[in-house]
Parts: C-alpha cells; structure tokens; sequence
C-alpha cells in the first residue's frame, strides 16, 4: 500500500509520552474526546503508529542495523563507520552506546501512539463490529513493539495506557519479562478475534499477522505445542488469508513486485520518499557495494556485509545464494569480482555483499537507494511453515509432517534444479539442527537470525572460532541482553538494576 503514513498524533495535537522521557509537541488544542468522532478517526490514529515503524530510528536504520549486526550472518565491512555499530558487531556494546537510545524511544512512542489510538476508540459511540476491527490493529501494534523490546531488553516498563504527567512518568517501574509476554499474547489474542481474514494490503496487519505472531511467541518461549498450534491454524487457513510461497524467490526483494505477492503476512512498506527521517530506509546504503554502478542508485556504504564463509559455506545450487549476494560490481563500465571491490574504493571491502535491499529498490528519494519503496516483510508465509516445523518436531521428535513444511520452503529454493533435494528419516535431533539451517539460509539478512540465536542460546557456538565470523571474545551470556539506556535510568531510578554486564 503506498501510502504516506505521518505522525498523525501529533498533526491533531495529542500529546505522546513514551516511557520516562516526555516529548510534547503541542501542535493544535483538539483534546482526544474532540478528536475521536468517527471509526474514521481511530483508523487515522492507528495509521500513526505505523509511521513510526518507517521513521529512522526503528526499521529505517537504527534498530533493523543493530539486530542485523548482532547476528553470526553480517559483519563489519567498512572498520572506519561509527564505533557504536561495531561495538554491536563485536559485542563490546558499553552502557552507553549510541545506537539503543534512539529505538527505545522510537519503539515506546510506537506503543503510546497505539494506546491512544484504543484509548480513543472507547469514545466513539459506534458498535463493536465496526470498532474492534480498527482498534485490533493498534492491538497487534502494541503486541508487534513489544515483542521488540522484551526480546532485546528483558524486564522492561509495560504501558498499556497513555501518560501524560511528568511525575507519574518519572515513577514507572519495570515490568518482568513473562508479564510482558503475557500482555503481548493477551493482545494478539484480541487482533486474532477481532482482525478480517484479508486486508487491502500486507502492510496492515489481518487475522493471519496476529495468528503468525502468536506462533512466533510462543516458540520463542519454548511452549511448543502452542506454537505449533498457531502455526498450523494459518496453514489450514491459507486460501481463507490469501496466502502462499511466492513461486520466484527473487520477487520478494524487488520493490517492482512485491506488493503483488501472496506471501507477506505483515510488512513495513517504504515509499520512495523522505521526510527528514522519516520515510527514508538505510539498508540499500548499509549493504550496498561501494562505488559500484551496476544499479544506477550511487553504490553503497560497506558496512553490513556478510563474512566471506557465509558466501562459501552456502551451495551454489541453491537459488536463494544468488538472490541474497552480489558477487560482482560494475565500476568504470566494467564488471569485476568481489576480491576487486576494495581497488576502487579505499572503503570498501574485498566480500560478496548483500543484495536483497539493493538489487531492486523502485524509486529511491535520496542517494545510495535510501528512501527506497522497499516493503520488508516482518513476517512471511515461508516463516509460519518453519515456526510449524520447528514446533512439531520438539512435540514429535522426527515427525515426517514437520519434514514437509521444511522441504515446501526448500522446494522453492531449487527453482527448477535438483538442490536442495528433499530431507527425510531425521531424528529429532538432526531435524532441529536443519530447521535452524534452513531458517538461517531462507531468512538470511532479514533480521531474524539473532533473534534466533538468542532464543535457542547458541551464542557460544556460533560466535566460536569455528562459527561463520570467526571468534568474537567479546560475546557471553550477558549479551543475550542489550543495557537499558542510561538516560532512562538516570530520569527514572525505578528502572534499576542495569541489565548484568552493563
């Protein structure tokens, strides 16, 4: 869907506190009750929140950088870009790093523009069939933030209602995390009821992004049945939500034609446009090739870029390689291979770089590609048979059904060849270590991969000497955590104690 979706909280003038830190923009006198007239209104509040899923500092660039860092698939090509994304990739993140503070608030104001929103539905006097399928969607909003910062933080302030006193701001406490998850459950739960089956784009999340995530949840905390459950029902639900695997893989990344595609569930769909930080998304410029001129975009800036076992570790019969990498560069008319990238730019590095976010981008606002109309899938069809898979098989250790979700997913990848061939007769064992492959390799670069590394604490093998990036001596276990922003503890020393290691 392409439209623009502003900060509209703020153009009616209704005031946004996001955790301790206060930020009022008073842009007109419309109090809430004068505002919220109509379903009409709600809808215009909720659009909102997605405006801040496009800003700068959530999936424009600050936190889909940090977590795509973090994983054991990205790491550092430029040594001379900012210390406070290296020290993300060499987790030698200190307390104070520079990247947190911008996603924390950004992700709280996210959930305050969501609590207004259902805050606001309760005074329209409309019936419930015509509001709470509005409202759902600032539900699943609030759910969607949420399950960001729980994973990323840990124990962590839980608001589900607006706050607009500076004293009582100052006074929040954190909630723990298995709370945190419980409200995050409860709230998919009522998107789940409330949401239709289908919506006019996958930009607006329906019945199957709310269904999705409480699959997604509950893997991550390891309740595998219920996982398995929900994951299951949007698979029997396919045709119902007008969902499947997109027949070339190659189509999900190109901004020409996704928004035809049958397998996004829930996306965040950027424009080709900017306003200020707003609108303008980084990855085609963090992932980008320095100097090349191959996509006529201005090449890009080194700095995420895979190591090279990444490259040489994945078989090269499997289309997916090609779709994800770019191998050559174009520069002064001639194409040349990745061990030449550095000769025509001091900042570049000799690596195959990603080319999922530069290879098509649409129309771009800026330089580099930012401002792309990239939609980046949260979630797609391909993710639900893989949490399916993953769950199953911890119920049914070797279950030949978990078996054929993954060969489904790997089906698409031979794209007419015969690699990668079916699996079959895996132990519960070997079958766990493929669904994570096959997650690892089907979602590469889509700011998955640590996530996944967290949740299953697989930190200490992957980030070892014989893991893809090498040894990185600065992981432990603290690391499964990032610091709470220091200036939210100085405000509001009912935060304390930091995360360990911080």
């Amino acid at each position: 869907m392409k439209t623009t979706y502003k900060l509209l909280l703020f153009a009616i003038g209704l005031t946004m506190v996001a955790c301790s830190d206060l930020e009022e923009q008073p842009v007109g006198l419309l109090a809430p009750e004068g505002f919220f007239q109509s379903t009409k209104d709600i809808q215009t509040a909720v659009n909102g929140t997605f405006g801040h899923m496009q800003h700068e500092d959530f999936w424009g660039r600050k936190m889909s950088l940090t977590i795509m860092l973090r994983s054991d698939m990205v790491d550092i090509g430029d040594p001379t870009t900012s210390a406070r994304r290296i020290q993300h990739n060499d987790f030698e993140v200190p307390g104070d790093n520079g990247m947190i503070p911008d996603f924390w608030r950004r992700t709280y104001q996210m959930i305050a523009a969501a609590n207004q929103a259902i805050e606001g539905a309760a005074l329209v006097d409309a019936p419930d069939s015509q509001k709470n399928p509005i409202v759902a969607q600032a539900y699943f909003v609030r759910a969607f933030a949420y399950f960001h910062l729980v994973r990323q933080f840990g124990d962590i302030p839980y608001l589900d209602g607006t706050v607009t006193d500076a004293a009582a701001a100052g006074s929040i406490s954190k909630t723990s995390a298995a709370d945190v998850y419980t409200n995050i459950i409860a709230d998919l739960e009522f998107a789940k009821q409330w949401l239709p089956n289908k919506q006019s784009s996958r930009t607006i999340p329906a019945k199957s992004a709310a269904h999705s995530y409480l699959a997604l949840v509950y893997l991550t905390n390891g309740e595998f049945q219920k996982a398995y459950n929900e994951a299951k029902g949007v698979i029997d639900n396919e045709s119902t939500y007008g969902l499947g695997l997109e027949q070339d893989f190659q189509n999900l990344f190109n901004a020409n034609t996704i928004d035809a595609s049958v397998e996004p569930i829930f996306s965040i769909d950027f424009n080709g446009f900017r306003d200020g930080d707003s609108g303008q998304d980084y990855q085609p410029a963090l992932t980008g090739i320095r100097s090349d001129e191959q996509y006529g975009i201005g090449g890009g800036w080194s700095v995420a870029v895979p190591s090279l076992n990444v490259f040489n570790t994945w078989d090269d019969r499997d289309y997916r390689k090609a779709v994800s990498f770019d191998a050559t560069g174009v520069f002064e008319g001639n194409v040349e291979p990745f061990t030449n990238y550095r000769n025509f730019n001091s900042r570049a590095v000799n690596r195959p770089h990603i080319a999922k976010y530069t290879r098509f981008t649409g129309t771009t606002a800026n330089n580099n590609g930012r401002g792309s109309q990239h939609n980046y899938s949260m979630m797609r069809y391909a993710e639900v048979l893989l949490i399916a898979a993953e769950a199953l098989n911890e119920v049914q250790g070797g279950s030949a059904e978990a078996l054929s979700y993954i060969n489904r997913v790997r089906g698409r990848a031979r794209n007419g060849s015969a690699f990668p061939a079916n699996l079959s007769g895996l132990s519960q064992n070997d079958l766990r270590t493929a669904v994570l492959e096959e997650r690892r390799l089907e979602l590469a670069f889509e700011f998955k991969r640590w996530y996944d590394i967290a949740r299953r604490r697989i930190g200490n093998q992957v980030f070892s000497a014989t893991g893809l990036e090498g040894a990185k001596p600065g992981f432990d276990d603290n690391d499964y955590l990032m610091p709470l922003p220091p200036d939210e503890l100085a405000r509001n020393p009912n935060l304390l104690p930091q995360n360990p290691g911080y």
